[in-house]
């Protein structure tokens, strides 16, 4: 029998590392050393979700870390490559504000934010961190912040109404 060459799967999802931590646990044998990843997957076309894992080496725990992401991938409304309307979101004492940018903006962001935001495909946004730095719950607070979008054409459909009424 002839072994067939597998195709390898087409990535769906680009993934950018925020965080790899390690972990000690000290016992009456010694220290014992795991690792933990917090990664963020994205389409750039408004799909994007973040996820952890923990595993004794880097790599596999980075792997748990994607597929945990993959699962929770949430859709993000982007409206000519920004956000439709300002937001703030909250992660434990992270508090991200979000706004919306004009054309040739740019990313305004640093560190977490911007992963999260360039993997859900928006181009021009300005963003502040009013709280804690703490690289993991910033990316959960803009997912929380991007989560909490609507276009105008969503809140017509909510509340029954055309575009035009809101407007």
């Amino acid at each position: 029998m002839e072994k067939t060459k597998r195709e390898p799967r087409p990535k769906q999802f680009d993934e950018e590392i925020i965080n790899i931590g390690r972990v000690t646990k000290v016992t009456k044998g010694g220290r014992h050393f795991r690792f933990s990843a917090t990664v963020a997957v994205g389409d750039r076309n408004g799909r994007v979700g973040i996820g952890t894992g923990k595993a004794n080496e880097v790599p596999d725990a980075i792997k748990k870390a994607v597929a945990a992401a993959t699962k929770n991938v949430v859709k993000v409304s982007v409206v000519d490559g920004t956000i439709p309307h300002e937001a703030t979101g909250v992660e434990g004492a992270s508090k991200i504000m979000l706004k919306p940018a004009c054309e040739g903006t740019g990313v305004k962001a640093g560190g977490a934010v911007r992963a999260v935001v360039e993997l859900a495909g928006i181009k021009n946004i300005l963003s502040k961190s009013l709280g804690s730095n703490t690289k993991v719950n910033m990316a959960y607070a803009t997912l929380n912040a991007l989560r909490s979008q609507r276009t105008v054409e969503e809140v017509a459909r909510l509340r029954g109404k055309k575009v035009e009424e809101i407007i």
